[in-house]
């Protein structure tokens, strides 16, 4: 793997939602590598427990458990992460929660799902970036997104729609870097695949063959990164790319052939969507 200078001893990593899955995943990779590890979540005791088992490493654990949708915590850690490390130079927007909700479902289920999701990547973003541009160095921006965010499957269109917006956002931060002359700072979607975590395990103890760790993920993650890749789509045990990049290109049709919305799962189109896979 191509060696990413922003990944180097002694520098400083801000992961959301790193007291456990993807999240944790990554922090132990950075922390391996030296660097000093601000870890973000809201759970105080798994917070806890992921900043002991880090607790060790070369570089230093912060622990810190902070609401990424309010916006004022936000910009108070990026204060105290700046004043005790004098710089940041990964920033990983991970932090995600998936309460369900249908189309008409709870207001509140809705508010916080976008608030999290969504606002949370934008928040981070806004907040750590121009710190991040400022200090001069290589840099990382990472965005958790989801293919959800992509082919918009039925059932939980409030996840959806919060992923659809990293994406966008992401883009659009990605663009607004690389027109800049003079930084090393750049912006990196992630999209996982079937990845066993506390917020797919829906009661689940074991994980299931198709699915892939934790740390299969952010292996992936890292050799993308190291390739230069801005969309990082994840395979999984389940679904290889190709299978991905079919579902996507059949999603964007519904628009180019105009046919109904979502009409991978229309009574009408069910039969064409499963005969383009063979294709």
């Amino acid at each position: 793997m191509a060696f990413l200078p922003a990944l180097a001893p002694g520098h400083v990593a801000v992961v959301t939602g790193g007291a456990s899955g993807i999240g944790l995943a990554a922090a132990r990779v950075f922390a391996a590598r030296g660097m000093s590890v601000v870890l973000v979540d809201r759970n105080e005791a798994v917070l806890a427990a992921a900043a002991a088992e880090l607790t060790g490493s070369a570089g230093a654990v912060l622990e810190r458990a902070v609401d990424v949708a309010d916006r004022a915590a936000v910009e108070a850690l990026r204060d105290e992460v700046i004043a005790r490390f004098g710089a940041v130079h990964v920033l990983m927007n991970n932090a995600g929660i998936q309460p369900g909700g249908t189309i008409f479902g709870p207001l509140e289920d809705w508010q916080r799902v976008l608030a999290v999701n969504l606002w949370g990547v934008v928040n981070g973003s806004q907040v750590f970036a121009p710190a991040m541009l400022e200090g001069g160095q290589p840099g990382l921006i990472i965005n958790t997104g989801s293919k959800q965010g992509i082919t918009t499957p039925p059932g939980n269109p409030a996840y959806n729609i919060s992923k659809a917006g990293v994406k966008v956002f992401t883009e659009a931060l990605q663009h607004e870097l690389r027109g800049r002359e003079g930084h090393q700072l750049s912006a990196h979607l992630l999209i996982p695949g079937f990845v066993f975590t506390g917020l797919t395990a829906r009661g689940r103890t074991e994980k299931p063959v198709g699915a892939w760790t934790p740390e299969q993920t952010v292996d992936f993650m890292l050799e993308r990164l190291a390739a230069g890749d801005f969309y990082i789509l994840c395979p999984d045990g389940e679904t290889t790319r190709e299978l991905d990049e079919k579902r996507m290109a059949w999603a964007m049709g519904d628009i180019i052939e105009n046919r109904p919305p979502l009409s991978r799962w229309h009574s009408d189109h069910g039969e064409a969507f499963k005969a383009s896979l063979e294709k």
